[in-house]
């Protein structure tokens, strides 16, 4: 999967394909969330605060599995 880096102090890229958004944190954590539409991936790509957005839009509404 294709990793883009973001500017965000929390995260370091994010990647997207099919429904599978991957995040890769600057401590070196690396997360599939599945399930997740485009227009959701659309938006983490263009809000202002990425780690903000992840928290309130992502973590606990899709399934995500930890793969580092």
């Amino acid at each position: 999967m294709n990793m883009i880096p973001v500017t965000s102090s929390n995260i370091h890229s994010v990647g997207y394909e099919g429904t599978t958004l991957a995040v890769l944190f600057h401590s070196g954590g690396l997360y599939e969330y599945y399930g997740v539409p485009q227009s959701v991936y659309s938006s983490l790509m263009n809000a202002s605060s990425k780690g903000g957005y992840l928290a309130a839009h992502i973590k606990g509404v899709y399934r995500y599995r930890r793969v580092r």
